[in-house]
């Protein structure tokens, strides 16, 4: 073998050792793809703390493996495959609902409990959506897991994709998270086509304040109505109202304060990383991944309205007049859905205040979107 030959084989094992020599345009579309998450947390502030673990994810996430290695959560025996477990098994989600309640003042809806209905308003976009997505095609499995991302609940829709349609969790579970970041995006231009200035300008009744023993009480109450109505939402549910009830009671402030700190920290950081990861483009860039990509953005978009026409419907009954813009707010991107009522109302009279008063819907939202969840699972497990 001469110099030369000796060389061009060397220099073929060193390229077909690195992932160069795996790399396929999806992977670099995919690539492309987290580094935009990536700067959209960054430039645009669009959800920080789950695009930025995404978005990384999904760039480790299509880095091709050299042949006889096991990297992907794909694959057996991997870090990121037992990394991957929690998300698989449905298991993150409710650590992330307990953290959640644990951060969650309920007072704003106990406060107007009319205000509930918008939050169930809202829901209407994960069971049209889930009928649409059983008229091209879809299993009802998989109809039903990819209507809950109109929802807005990223965990939930997690946790519903486990159950029901595992194949599609890493499509529905970047949908559910980029409609979540993209809500001061997706939101407004549907709130100011739905409704007049004058209806934006409406100001609403200061809250009346809600007694300690309301705040205790409530968790207990909720979780069995809504468990007793939706037995499959007992874990979300169980796990919300379980961190609210260590926040109200006030004797277990160093619960509270891990779980809605440290605790729900370190499982955000480990749902987003992993799920970005499973978005490896040999799996994930499907024809079936854009078209949940469209139903997604559908069901959002059907479920801001459907808040926003129910908040029109009940002012038609009522003598003080609610600002429908809090219609809004029922989807259970919490609270981002919040602050964008406030902006856009404040667009109209920058004097009107409602963030509290669209805070109520809100955290309806994140109840309503666990009960369609247990309903759906319920309903299309077997």
């Amino acid at each position: 073998m001469t110099a030369y030959d000796y060389i061009a084989t060397k220099a073929a094992q060193l390229w077909a050792t690195t992932a160069f020599s795996g790399m396929e345009p999806g992977n670099m579309i995919m690539i492309m793809i987290g580094a935009g998450f990536i700067y959209l947390a960054i430039a645009k502030e669009y959800e920080p703390l789950l695009l930025v673990p995404i978005g990384f994810g999904v760039i480790v996430g299509n880095i091709p493996a050299v042949a006889g290695m096991t990297l992907s959560v794909y694959e057996e025996g991997t870090v990121l495959k037992y990394l991957y477990f929690g998300v698989e098994k449905g298991i993150y989600p409710p650590l992330i609902f307990l953290g959640i309640g644990a951060m969650t003042d309920f007072s704003t809806m106990l406060s107007n409990p009319k205000l509930v209905l918008l939050g169930a308003a809202a829901q209407i976009g994960v069971f049209l959506t889930y009928l649409g997505a059983l008229t091209i095609g879809f299993t009802p499995q998989e109809a039903g897991a990819i209507g809950i991302i109109g929802g807005a609940d990223g965990p939930t829709a997690i946790f519903l994709s486990s159950k029901l349609a595992p194949a599609l969790l890493g499509a529905i579970a970047i949908a559910a998270y980029s409609y979540m970041a993209l809500v001061p995006v997706i939101q407004p231009p549907i709130m100011r086509l739905l409704t007049t200035q004058a209806e934006r300008r409406i100001r609403m009744k200061p809250s009346r304040e809600v007694s300690r023993e309301e705040r205790i009480i409530f968790p207990v109450v909720a979780f069995l109505i809504c468990t007793t109505l939706a037995p499959g939402a007992v874990v979300l549910i169980g796990m919300l109202f379980f961190g609210n009830l260590l926040k109200e009671c006030t004797v277990t402030d160093r619960l509270a304060l891990t779980a809605r700190s440290a605790m729900i920290d370190i499982v955000t950081i480990l749902l987003g990383f992993c799920v970005g990861a499973s978005t490896n483009a040999q799996h994930f860039l499907q024809a079936r991944s854009i078209l949940i990509f469209c139903l997604g953005a559908v069901s959002f978009a059907v479920a801001t309205a459907g808040g926003l026409l129910f908040a029109k419907f009940m002012n038609l009954f009522l003598n003080e007049k609610i600002n429908p813009l809090i219609g809004a707010a029922g989807v259970s991107a919490v609270p981002d859905s919040a602050r964008v009522v406030q902006v856009v109302g404040q667009q109209e009279d920058p004097t009107n205040f409602l963030l509290m008063h669209a805070m109520a819907p809100n955290v309806a939202g994140v109840i309503g979107s666990a009960i369609a969840a247990g309903i759906l699972w319920s309903q299309l497990a077997n």
